[in-house]
């Protein structure tokens, strides 16, 4: 079968199979990478999508392109409850027991010959089998670019006397000497994961993103113009190009552009909680999630609740296991639900603020819709984002204290409500000047965003230089 490519010239079909981290987050960034790149081929192109046997389940019946198959391998843990609980053991699952099923996988499937893989960088497992096959590999990185730069430098923390720390060290230690990230606090680069408690699971990490020179592409989810330091400093380091794509993997198909405003897709039913924020006054809500993953905990939680209800602020929050406990005392101000589609959420015009994880998706859409943040970092990365959504851009404020440690437990200081609403007031008060003066600042980064997914945008011309790059791949094999 022949086609055209990206540049008009003659190539046979494109066979690709996508990989990605068996987690929420991952699947759907990678699923949103695999339906944008669908959209813009002008050449023949086929992508198994491989999930294990329980993702399959969740997400087998989501409408895609006709030309995106799923394929499955077997679970990695038998149940949500154990990755939940046993967080390092499913780290340890997924880097060691999924390369034998997914390479039985590549020896079984049909029509035309793999000519690419795409995999999350969490796993290094897929690059070493796309090197044995003499296929071609793309590793897309799912958080921050500075993340990345930490973790492949992380010799550096060594050298430096910085890795194994103490419990009592990071809030008191400066780092200045990972490329691109600017001088920070060890407890912020990546909230005491560097602990030894956690060590395993770092090893792991680690060692993933040191194969990445190994890969022959390298995507982030990140936007080049909020990280342009760290890329820059990046990019000499590796003999291929780093392609930035953000925020294409969280913000479409979904949405699209219409200028500076966001505008959902046409829907025959509008959820109630969207007729709810309809009901409300432009800026008025403050939107509260915490993602699907990880979350606070129960008592952190009440103190939350109780705080913004106490405040007299609107909002909305979405939790699944304490959804009907809340909503029973909320009253006319809140709106609570287990669910919701988050973009649409914080691109509505009386969504004022967002009181959030940090998750990385979490923060690229909230800046691609110009919402102000109230961070509550749980763990990870999340804490570097913290820092840099409050002390970096300074378009929002801290809520939670740092982490403290009772022996060897890694514990979150408690945050109480009396606390919690004095600053929600602050945070959205309209005529707060330092709101007025993070509201400048968040709708120059919202350009940004905008403008980088907008056609000879950063994301757009790297995703199309992406593409050229795998159809020239096709036509030389």
């Amino acid at each position: 079968m022949m086609a055209t490519n990206v540049n008009d010239q003659p190539a046979m079909v494109c066979h690709v199979v996508a990989m990605p981290y068996p987690g929420g987050s991952h699947i759907y960034a990678l699923m949103n990478l695999c339906k944008e790149i669908c959209s813009r081929v002008k050449f023949d192109i086929l992508i198994t999508f491989v999930v294990t046997e329980e993702w399959f389940g969740l997400i087998g019946s989501d409408s895609k392109p006709d030309n995106i198959q799923f394929d499955t391998i077997p679970n990695v843990v038998p149940s949500e409850h154990v990755r939940a609980n046993q967080f390092v053991a499913f780290v340890e699952a997924v880097a060691t027991k999924l390369e034998d099923p997914f390479e039985k996988l590549l020896n079984r499937l049909h029509g035309p010959p793999v000519t690419a893989i795409i995999t999350d960088t969490l796993m290094a497992w897929p690059i070493h089998v796309g090197n044995r096959r003499n296929i071609p590999v793309a590793s897309v990185w799912a958080l921050p670019i500075s993340m990345f730069s930490l973790y492949y430098h992380f010799d550096l923390l060594n050298r430096n006397g910085h890795y194994p720390i103490e419990l009592s060290d990071p809030d008191n230690i400066i780092i200045d000497y990972i490329p691109g990230i600017s001088p920070c606090r060890l407890a912020d680069l990546s909230g005491r994961i560097l602990h030894t408690n956690g060590k395993r699971a770092l090893q792991l990490l680690v060692k993933a993103v040191s194969q990445v020179p190994k890969a022959k592409y390298l995507l982030t989810t990140s936007v080049y113009e909020l990280e342009p330091l760290v890329f820059d400093a990046l990019k000499p380091k590796f003999p291929f190009p780093i392609y930035p794509f953000g925020p294409i993997s969280c913000i479409k198909p979904q949405f699209q552009l219409e200028n500076t405003n966001i505008s959902t897709t046409t829907t025959t039913t509008v959820p109630e909680y969207i007729q709810w924020l309809d009901s409300q006054p432009v800026g008025s809500v403050l939107y509260i999630s915490f993602g699907t993953y990880l979350s606070v905990s129960d008592t952190q939680l009440d103190e939350i609740v109780a705080g913004v209800r106490s405040s007299g602020i609107r909002y909305m929050l979405v939790t699944r296991e304490s959804a009907s406990k809340i909503k029973d005392g909320c009253g006319n101000e809140g709106f609570v639900v287990p669910w919701c589609d988050q973009l649409r959420v914080l691109g509505h015009p009386s969504v004022g603020g967002f009181l959030t994880h940090c998750g990385w998706n979490s923060i690229m859409e909230a800046i691609f819709a110009g919402v102000l943040m109230l961070t509550i970092p749980i763990v990870g990365d999340q804490y570097h984002n913290s820092m840099r959504i409050v002390e970096e851009w300074k378009i929002g404020y801290k809520v939670n204290k740092d982490l403290i440690f009772e022996g060897n437990q890694q514990i979150q200081s408690l945050t109480g409500r009396e606390e919690i609403s004095e600053l929600v007031k602050k945070f959205m008060d309209p005529e707060n000047n330092d709101r007025k003066l993070m509201r400048e600042r968040v709708e120059k980064l919202q350009k940004s965003c905008q403008l980088a997914v907008t056609k000879g945008g950063s994301s757009d011309s790297n995703l199309d230089a992406f593409i050229r790059g795998i159809s020239q791949d096709v036509s030389h094999n």
